[in-house]
């Protein structure tokens, strides 16, 4: 199991901008890919954007354009960059770490955008 710790939320005006880290427990080229979910308030859980070990990178279309998913193999951490916040990216934001038999999740870390 890989323990996550995601950082970087906070509350935001729309248009804004944030950028959430997540802090992998063991080397980010041990884990088959990397990514970041979200919840909105009284919503399910949705996949916003991955990254495979070996650089493939997947990005939602509701934030293609805006967000970007990179990696810092160095610093065990994956990153989300916001841009061009909106108030329906308003979530809480986990990071997860899938590797071919298991996967894990951060506790989540909440991002409020306000208009």
């Amino acid at each position: 199991q890989v323990q996550l710790v995601e950082s970087g939320g906070g509350l935001v005006q729309a248009g804004g901008s944030l950028r959430l880290s997540c802090v992998a427990s063991v080397s980010i080229s041990s884990i088959k890919a990397m990514g970041w979910y979200r919840q909105p308030p009284g919503k399910q859980r949705e996949s916003v954007a991955t990254i495979t070990v070996d650089g493939r990178v997947n990005v939602a279309d509701s934030v293609k354009g805006r967000f970007t998913i990179s990696r810092d193999v160095a610093k065990k951490t994956v990153y989300l960059q916001m841009n061009s916040l909106k108030s329906e990216d308003t979530a809480v934001y986990y990071c997860n770490a899938n590797r071919t038999t298991t996967a894990s999740w951060g506790k989540g870390t909440l991002v409020t955008v306000s208009s």
